[in-house]
């Protein structure tokens, strides 16, 4: 039998980059997992089913994290001085090391997806360790919590520390095990392909990922072009390469499955034309892009190659998992880019960022991060009454003032595929 109901408030969404989409007092109707419609009045057929009444609150999607490290959690806020390659050195490897412990990695990872859970994010693209039992403990959590997710067991056979470095057929066949076992295990949780990065990954376990993706139809997930430093070691491991991603493309991961690559802040105008002709995804992290001193990713000039492009936390190279937080500081870079380049790059509005936060990094997911008809009812009900309000605002700058001074206490449910997601559990 199906579910039929109806949530009412101040509906706010983008269904394009740069518009909001506004229905005060609104009604947004779901039947089981997917939006029938937005509506101003209940038409009479629906006068009849049960409406949830959430007052003068916000109605919003659910945010999407395209890019975040669940292991790096505990490092959150540290070594945020130092660049890439020093600070995977000193701080994140010695931390991916502990997943061995299935104890450990259960204790973090709880907490990692209830806090996810905390900041609204509905549904994430996560990396693991290379820890096969650790990563399939992560994706059973978050199937348990009832939030979304595409996650990976990372692949890492060379130029690693020994304690964190596998041996190219394990990695393989870890890889592959978890693909046959969790495909269609959960509807929400999914697993994904992912070499952490070349440097890290031999021509060989490439070559062996790229079919895995291929034949079992899983998406890919790595990092590209993010800082000078890791451009310079790629080039001097692959001299033969026109550019970092070719490589990617010439094993089969890069677009032959839909692909995420985060970061892209030094691409080549070579390498944009192939992310744009492979349709590539690109989660922009600006968080960790100012942390880890990488640069800003030119967002305006790659969007308006039509290229897709979501948000990501980057945690524990970004500081936080709020991707209302992400939007502002999407917002903030975009600013000093747009001076940096003449006033070529025009600045990414609240519209624009927000766009980014939901619709943008919910194609991923297929029909998610929007109101629209046919898009699955992942939703997030906002409080502000606690904000300081000393006029009339309108819905637009009650989301904008929620986005840049409100927090997690400020979100009051959250809806993910037409069902309501209760506080997932802690394991101490």
């Amino acid at each position: 039998m199906k579910s039929l109901f109806a949530v009412k408030g101040n509906i706010i969404y983008t269904k394009e980059l740069g518009k909001f989409e506004v229905c005060e007092q609104g009604y947004i109707v779901v039947e089981d997992d997917e939006i029938i419609g937005v509506f101003s009045e209940l038409e009479e057929k629906y006068k009849e089913i049960e409406v949830i009444d959430y007052g003068d609150n916000l109605l919003i999607p659910g945010f999407v994290d395209l890019h975040v490290h669940a292991p790096q959690y505990p490092n959150i806020g540290l070594g945020l001085d130092k660049e890439l390659m020093p600070w995977l050195e000193t701080y994140t490897f010695p931390e991916e090391s502990k997943y061995k412990d299935i104890t450990y990695a259960e204790k973090v990872y709880s907490r990692f997806v209830h806090d996810l859970w905390k900041h609204g994010t509905t549904r994430a693209v996560v990396f693991g360790t290379i820890h096969k039992e650790a990563t399939k403990r992560l994706m059973d959590l978050f199937a348990e919590a009832g939030l979304g997710a595409y996650v990976g067991k990372v692949n890492m056979d060379r130029n690693s520390p020994e304690f964190l470095c596998e041996e190219t057929q394990n990695s393989i066949d870890d890889t592959l095990e978890i693909v046959k076992e969790y495909k269609d295990k959960y509807e929400l949780v999914k697993p994904i392909i992912t070499p952490r990065f070349v440097p890290s990954c031999t021509p060989e376990l490439m070559e062996e990922l790229g079919k895995i993706a291929k034949e079992y139809n899983v998406p890919v997930q790595s990092h590209l072009s993010e800082n000078f430093g890791e451009i310079c070691f790629v080039k001097e491991l692959h001299p033969d390469a026109p550019f970092y991603g070719s490589i990617y493309d010439m094993y089969g991961l890069f677009g032959d499955t839909p692909t995420i690559m985060a970061h892209c802040v030094l691409c080549s105008e070579d390498e944009v034309n192939l992310i744009a002709e492979k349709g590539v995804f690109i989660a922009h992290n600006p968080n960790s892009n100012c942390n880890l001193a990488s640069g800003i990713a030119p967002i305006r000039r790659l969007l308006a190659r039509g290229i897709h492009i979501g948000l990501g936390s980057d945690v524990s190279g970004g500081h936080t998992l709020s991707m209302a937080h992400a939007c502002v500081i999407t917002s903030q870079v975009s600013n000093i880019k747009w001076i940096q380049s003449d006033r070529i790059d025009k600045p990414l509005s609240t519209a624009d960022a927000f766009y980014l936060a939901t619709k943008g990094g919910g194609a991923f997911f297929g029909k998610v991060g929007s109101f629209e008809p046919g898009y699955k009812f992942d939703c997030l009900v906002i409080d502000d009454s606690c904000l300081p309000h000393f006029k009339p605002l309108t819905v637009m700058e009650r989301l904008q003032k929620y986005l840049y001074t409100g927090d997690d206490r400020n979100i009051k449910a959250r809806y993910v595929n037409g069902k309501l997601v209760n506080e997932p559990k802690v394991i101490a």
